[in-house]
């Protein structure tokens, strides 16, 4: 490694390595030098560029972690972190060009650790409830779900704390989830300045000699054009090679505007502010090679060659190829050219052939043209280079040109042709800047990565929309000739929309973009996916820009449309001169200076954090560079997950080494003590991570946690390692790390928290006397269950250990008030045995493999079943645990009855000396129920047989091929199960029955109902009863079982539908059962009753309805569900009327505002008034009483129980006014005369009904009355329908009187007068209304009863009662006032409706009058069907006579209807022979046939006579007799007909 360079240098790449930012094929000769100590290139590869001399501030907190300087002397060569490694290469051989992955720096010092203490793990234990229910429940240790559900973190499992992460892992997030501070120890871009360059071209001096610097270009040489037409040309080493331009012609063309370097770097092309073009070679900077004068702008009119105008500034320009007279350019004015010149000795012996590729020359005479001609200029353009891979494009010169509206590649040669054209994009942002940039990255083939050539590729924007398209060739047709140009696409693959303008955009790589926006914002991207991984400021390198583009299209901006969102607001300066890339590396000109950059890669970033001495994240990014997550290709990491992990795996390994030494003090230059426990914390954490993503978990237990157990905090990694044990990621310690675990962690953690760990370590690597020891110590029982299994392979020990302790006296006594610590651990049995036994992992709940799983059911089933404990007591072991608790147990084996190892049907001794390894055939499910029932046939109660009992009735029908048991067997199992003595058995002795019988069936089953009864095993009985066809028993069982009693509406509808098997005797004695239970029917649910009667005993409706006369709420539903069904069903038919009546009487109690609605739906007749009246009237429904007396044909009672009740409302109402005063609730007095008012309301709409219906009687009688009336008088008697609405009147104007306004009032009284009398009027004039149209109806409908002064006479009679009542009619005022109001009311919206139907009508009428008057013009001259001419030449007079003739006679009918309207009443006379008689009378006269003589015309004529022409809306023409003689459906219906043409007809004549 060569010594460290000074500010400004960079390392280049090797001459023979192409990198991705390369546009030529052979870089052999043309590889600059690097930077020397005052910003020259070097060629040292290796070096480790510095900051630019300047040292970044210290952050609060970094000085204690930051190492001596003598440190990274000897850490650098551990950690070399060079750009390549032998044999291992990225895949373009550039593994310092950056990549992808997100900074992500989980350095520093990490948050401090958490002290509280986790609460320990809660242990489920046995509830009481548990042994009832035994056969429900399923064994789960306490550990067996954990990984489900971890507990809450531990001081281990607190993530990382990091203080830097760059701009995409801020984006992305880290990898731990913890937001990290934006400062990264790096800079995304290394900038360097360019210090001797910036001292020649930027001073004072070199200003005023040289001019201004106004643009760059850069390949292996730099040149910088100046605003004196010069240019000044440096090496990477900063020496000035020339100054191109002096004393020559181009120091009068103006400023340089654009400058391009030719591929061979041989020769400069400078374009100038006046239009000229000069390209020069480098070796020959006095007299310019070729030369291309602008044309001059006053011939432009008369011009024979192309060129750029005088005065308009070459903005752009580029070399094709490899030629150097090979040109393209472009301007301000929106013009470009290409310029191909010929070889040849001198600038003299040249020509030069310029073809106009873009835009239009401006014109010199201003012409006035119906559509201004938009302004433009090109604000982007670039030929494309050429890469190191031949392509057909080569030989095209492709050129792309970005305009404030298009996108336009053109093809310079061998013709200029446009390839690709696309329009500015519509997602831009409204009203933004306008602004363009584009950028050509060539086609390329990496050396030794052995991938294909990459496709040409353009990246432009417009604005904020960035996009990226490729350049392919369509697929060429096998039959085109040979010499057929090549066809391009160019599809946009990929799009990326910012949130600032872009204003110029380099290729880095051929992955990553440099973009700079409007705000001087630098934003790297990735090709793919379009990721911004950095972004960072530029506005202190003070970018050179200025403005090229807004006079020429001022126009464009002045004439802007804050309406047209595609419009831009402002033209922004251009930046595209001062933003150069080339080789990955980009350079800025600046106003002041000039600077170059280029992108750190994750070596760089790796050791710049080992530099500030955060090597924690240090080893934290160096593990998310290996696993891939976030950026690699901005970074220069390979794509290829092989190829990464390769080159970054022994890297992470010697850092963390380094780090460890340092970190321990065992760095010899490193005289610092030993760091605090929280960065040793941290570093173990990022340790531990790193070696389990890399799978070095030999490295980690053999380097890592030997220095932390030497230096005795051995304590610090363990704390690390829990959280990674708890996920099972590391399952397996070496002896010397659990005994440090366990150590600590008996101090550390509650003794449920080290029991689950160590139950999830491989106990095979234990010390297992120690954790044996440890386990008893603490009684982590299940931990030693968990060793002992797995480390010696014994299941009895542990269950023999169990049991003893519970051999104790008072452990054996399940029922003892209180129980030791050791009784509930000795519970553990009974988990374990169903873990064993059905080939689980004790505690943890994983599966055993085959062979152990075999061995360790083979141990225990020995233990139980094969008889060891001696002659006195061979199963002395299952006894004890039957002792233990009996339901447990049962349900253990529940459990192990469904493994198949117990499948064995052989039933051989037991006594006999098989093989070990033949024993586990010797156990099966046979042999176990018996030894079970001999074993607990003495010495246990009846509560425990019963838990065999009910295990062998379950088991049975479950596998019949493997047990067989004697029908004396099962009838003794059946029978100690219906003798239970506890009440919380029942439910489980009931179901182990109902599974018993259906494999037991009994010879006489019937023998055992009593049995079953005693046990009130009801669902059984339910089942004998219906097997044995006693249907009245089944019914008595369903009312005495509480459970499902719905079900017995079922019972009933299957028994007795006309269907069932039952004969006439059983369904006799059933109805009569059903009859008995009438009122536990109802009690269960009425409804149904009902429902169920009517369809299957509807004869029985009587009886079930007296039955349920003491209740009346019940009968009352009843009633409801036949009468008035809710669920959509029938009404019934078999109800009497007796039920009718009650069924009213009950409603009037429990639903008095239906009782209308209901009575509304009855029929007259049906029910008897003096049954339902008296009711009616208590419960206040004096509508239904009206009702129903007007059916019955007394409408006078009907009358007079309605004015009765009006009088009753009335008194209330004036008791309340009266009282009003001296009420303390205004508020109750005030509902209470709204509520009053209300009820004289609607009492007044019933009298209004019940008038109205009598007086419709009047009409059915006026149809029948005589024809011949008499005339009606005022004075004549009045009818019973007019003494009804007489006596209505009076009893709602006698209410008015007494309450409205007047002298009667009571002094003191100041209710709401208004609102009172308000409301009584609208009442009187509602009332008034009705006669009014009452009597208007019969006078129409029945003249020969009534007559017009029927409304009259009533009136009259009012009047005259009420003079009679009081002489005075001063108080009848305001009555008479409401009825006038009444008339007025209706005369006024009579009046109103009329007006509004006359205007409608007329301008309907006129409007078809006006649209029949305009008629519509034949599309055509003949008849769409006869094809005869029907109008225009040829067609005669006929017509036209016809049509007058017409018109004649409308207009003389029009002059008879005049005529006849003049007539006045009773004169007579004649008019054309008709004679008129009487009052607008006259004569008939005969029917004259207007056509008659034109048909005998056209008989005379041999013409035939088609009739009137017809004129469809769709301008159609037909005769009228071809529509009705065509064979169109519907033709002879003229409305349809016209419906098929157009809608609508118009017929001529």
């Amino acid at each position: 490694m060569s010594s460290t360079p000074e500010d400004g240098e960079v390392e280049q790449p090797d001459a023979e390595v192409v990198e991705e930012g390369a546009y030529t094929t052979d870089l052999s000769d043309e590889t600059p030098p690097i930077i020397d100590e005052q910003g020259d290139l070097d060629q040292d590869v290796d070096t480790i560029p510095q900051l630019d001399g300047h040292a970044e501030a210290e952050p609060a907190g970094r000085a204690q972690l930051r190492p001596q300087t003598s440190y990274f002397a000897s850490l650098q060569p551990a950690i070399q972190l060079t750009t390549t490694s032998p044999g291992l290469a990225s895949p373009d051989d550039s593994a310092s060009i950056p990549d992808d992955t997100p900074s992500l720096q989980d350095s520093g010092v990490s948050s401090p650790q958490s002290e509280a203490q986790l609460p320990p793990p809660i242990i489920s234990r046995k509830s009481s409830t548990a042994s009832r229910r035994p056969f429900e429940l399923r064994f789960q240790s306490r550990l067996s779900s954990s990984f489900l559900s971890p507990r809450a973190a531990s001081p281990a499992f607190l993530g990382p704390h990091s203080r830097h992460s760059s701009h995409a892992s801020f984006a992305r997030g880290s990898e731990s989830g913890i937001e990290e501070d934006t400062q990264t120890p790096w800079e995304v871009i290394r900038w360097n300045k360019l210090k001797r360059l910036t001292g020649q071209a930027f001073s004072e001096s070199g200003r005023r000699n040289f001019g201004s610097p106004t643009c760059l270009a850069v390949t292996d040489q730099i040149a910088i054009g100046t605003s004196k037409g010069l240019i000044l040309v440096f090496d990477h080493h900063q020496n000035n090679k020339g100054i191109i331009g002096v004393g020559t012609k181009a120091a009068e063309a103006g400023p340089v505007t654009a400058l391009a370097i030719s591929a061979d770097h041989t020769a400069i092309a400078a374009g100038h502010a006046t239009g000229n073009i000069y390209t020069w070679e480098v070796a020959r900077p006095g007299r310019p090679f070729l030369q291309i004068p602008a044309l001059d702008s006053t011939q432009s009119e008369a011009r024979k060659a192309d060129g750029h105008v005088q005065g308009s500034a070459v903005l752009h320009i580029g070399f094709l190829g490899y030629r150097r007279t090979a040109l393209v350019s472009a301007d301000d004015k929106g013009m470009a050219f290409s310029h191909l010149a010929t070889r040849g000795t001198g600038a003299l012996a040249r020509t030069v052939r310029i073809t106009r590729i873009l835009g239009r020359y401006p014109d010199v005479i201003v012409r006035k043209t119906d559509k201004p001609v938009k302004k433009s200029s090109v604000l982007a353009f670039s030929p494309l280079p050429l890469g190191n891979v031949e392509q057909n494009t080569d030989s095209l010169g492709l050129v792309a040109m970005l305009t404030p509206y298009l996108l336009v590649i053109v093809s310079t040669t061998p013709i200029a042709q446009t390839q690709h054209k696309a329009a500015r994009p519509k997602e831009i942002v409204a009203h933004s800047a306008m602004t363009a940039a584009l950028a050509w990255f060539p086609a390329i083939k990496l050396k030794g990565s052995g991938a294909e050539a990459s496709k040409n590729k353009l990246a432009y924007a417009w604005s904020n929309m960035l996009n990226v398209l490729d350049v392919q060739e369509s697929p060429r047709d096998p039959e085109a000739p040979e010499n057929k140009p090549i066809e391009l696409q160019f599809p946009v693959r990929s799009r990326y929309e910012s949130e600032e303008a872009i204003v110029a955009i380099q290729w880095l790589s051929r992955s990553v973009m440099a973009v700079l926006t409007i705000t001087q914002q630098l934003l790297i991207i990735e090709d793919v996916t379009m990721n911004v991984t950095d972004a960072f400021d530029l506005l202190p390198k003070n970018v050179y820009h200025t403005d090229l583009y807004s006079h020429q299209l001022q126009s464009v901006i002045e004439h802007h449309d804050e309406d047209d969102a595609e419009m831009h607001g402002v033209v922004a300066d251009a930046y595209y001169m001062s933003f150069r890339g080339y080789k990955g590396r980009l350079f800025l000109l600046g106003s002041n200076d000039m600077w170059w950059g280029s992108l750190t890669n994750w070596a760089d970033r790796l050791l710049a954090m080992m530099e500030t001495g955060d090597y924690i994240g240090a080893i934290r990014l160096a593990t998310s560079y290996f696993s891939g997550s976030g950026e690699k290709v901005t970074i220069g990491l390979p794509e290829d997950n092989v190829l990464r992990s390769t080159l970054v795996h022994d890297k992470l390994l010697e850092m963390m080494s380094a780090s460890l030494r340092y970190a321990f003090g065992k760095n010899e230059q490193a005289h610092k003590p030993l760091v605090d426990r929280q960065q040793l914390f941290d570093l173990a954490v990022a340790c531990v991570a790193a070696c389990l993503k890399v799978n070095e978990k030999d490295y980690l237990f053999d380097e890592v946690f030997e220095w932390f157990e030497e230096n005795e905090v051995g304590d610090i990694f363990v704390d690390v390692l829990e959280p990674h044990i708890m996920d099972r990621q590391i399952t397996t310690l070496p002896a010397s790390a659990v005994k440090t675990l366990i150590n600590h962690f008996s101090k550390t953690h509650s003794p449920s928290e080290l029991e689950e760990i160590i139950c999830l370590l491989d106990a095979t690597a234990m010390d297992v006397d120690q954790v044996t020891g440890l386990c008893k110590q603490h009684s982590l029982y299940d931990a030693y269950i968990y060793v002992w299994n797995t480390a010696l392979f014994d299941y009895t020990t542990p269950l023999l250990e169990l049991l003893k302790m519970a051999a104790e006296p008072e452990i054996r006594n399940r029922y003892a008030a209180a129980a030791t610590p050791d009784s509930f651990t000795s519970q553990k049995m009974f988990p374990y045995l169903s873990f064993i036994l059905t080939g689980r992992v004790y505690p943890v709940g994983e599966f055993m493999e085959d062979d152990r799983a075999s061995t360790a059911k083979t141990q225990i089933y020995e233990t139980l079943f094969y008889g060891k404990g001696g002659q006195k007591d061979p199963f002395a072991v299952l006894r004890s645990i039957l002792v233990v608790d009996t339901p447990s147990f049962m349900a253990a084996m529940n459990e192990a009855f469904e493994d198949s190892f117990l499948n064995s049907t052989q039933d051989e001794d037991l006594e006999g000396n098989a093989p070990e390894v033949q024993r586990g055939s010797l156990f099966n499910r046979q042999i176990i129920v018996r030894i079970l029932l001999d074993v607990m046939s003495t010495g246990f109660e009846a509560d425990d047989r019963l838990y065999l009992d009910m295990f062998i009735a379950r088991n049975l029908p479950k596998y019949p091929q493997y047990m067989l048991l004697a029908g004396t067997t099962m009838e003794q199992v059946f029978t100690r199960i219906c003798q239970y003595e506890d009440e919380d058995s029942h439910d489980d002795a009931q179901l182990s029955v109902e599974y018993l019988l259906t494999v037991y069936k009994p010879a006489n089953i019937s023998a055992f109902i009593p049995l079953l009864q005693r046990a009130q095993f009801y669902r059984i009985l339910k089942t004998v009863y219906r097997h044995e066809g006693d249907w009245t028993e089944l019914l008595q069982v369903y009312f005495i079982d509480a459970e499902n009693q719905t079900q017995v509406f079922d019972l009933i509808l299957e028994c007795l539908r006309e269907s069932s098997g039952l004969d006439a005797e059983q369904r006799q004695l059933f109805t009569v059962g059903v009859k008995q239970h009438t009122e536990d029917l109802a009690k269960i649910d009425v409804s149904k009753t009902a429902r169920v009667v009517d369809l299957v005993l509807p004869e029985e409706h009587s009886f079930f309805f007296a039955s349920l006369a003491a209740e009346a709420k019940t009968q009352f539903s009843y009633l409801r569900t036949l009468l008035e069904p809710s669920d959509g069903a029938r009404k019934s038919y078999h109800t009497t009327s007796v039920m009718l009546e009650q069924y009213v009487r009950l409603m009037c109690q429990y639903d008095p505002s239906h009782i209308v609605a209901y009575i509304d739906t009855m029929k007259e007749g049906e029910l008897q008034l003096e049954e339902v009246l008296p009711a009616l009237e208590t419960s206040g429904n004096i509508d239904a009483t009206v009702i129903l007396l007007a059916r019955q044909g007394q409408a006078q009672s009907a009358m007079e129980r309605l004015i009765k009740h009006l009088s009753a409302i009335e008194a209330a109402l004036t008791g309340v006014l009266e009282n009003a005063a001296d009420s303390p609730d205004e508020v109750a007095t005030n509902e209470a005369i709204e509520d009053l008012l209300e009820s004289i309301d609607k009492y007044a709409k019933v009298g209004i009904w019940l008038c109205e219906n009598q007086m419709q009687h009047i009409t059915l009688k006026g149809k029948t009355a005589s024809k011949s009336p008499r005339r009606s008088s005022t004075k004549q008697p009045l009818s019973f329908e007019e003494n009804l609405w007489l006596e209505f009147i009076v009893a709602v104007v006698a209410i008015a009187q007494k309450i409205g306004p007047g002298p009667a009032r009571v002094e003191g009284v100041e209710p709401d007068t208004d609102e009172l009398s308000t409301a009584l009027r609208n009442t009187i004039q509602r009332v008034f209304t009705a006669l009014l149209s009452s009597t208007a109806t019969a006078r129409g409908q029945a003249q020969g009863q009534s007559d017009s002064l029927r409304f009259v006479r009533i009136l009259r009679a009012f009047l005259l009662r009420a003079a009679e009542i009081s002489p005075s009619l001063s108080h009848l005022r305001h009555v008479m006032s409401s009825i006038f109001s009444a008339y007025a009311y209706e005369e006024s919206l009579l009046s109103l409706s009329n007006a509004m139907l006359d205007k409608d009508l007329f301008v309907q009428v006129d409007e078809v009058t006006k649209l029949r008057r305009m008629g519509w013009r034949p599309r055509g001259q003949v008849c769409g069907i006869c094809r005869r001419r029907v109008w225009g030449p040829g067609t005669g007079l006929r017509i036209w006579e016809r049509w007058e003739k017409k018109e004649k006679q409308g207009t003389k009918r029009k002059e008879l209807h005049r005529r006849r309207s003049a007539t006045t009443l009773g004169e007579e006379y004649e008019d054309d022979g008709q004679e008129v008689v009487g009052k607008g009378k006259r004569r008939s006269l005969p029917p004259q046939d207007v056509g008659s003589d034109d048909e005998a015309e056209n008989k005379q004529a041999g013409q035939v006579d088609l009739g009137p022409i017809v004129v469809f809306s769709c301008r159609h023409l037909f005769h009228r007799r071809c529509l009705d003689q065509s064979q169109e459906p519907d033709a002879e219906d003229a409305g349809e007909r016209a419906a098929v043409h157009g809608g609508g007809n118009f017929e001529i004549f």
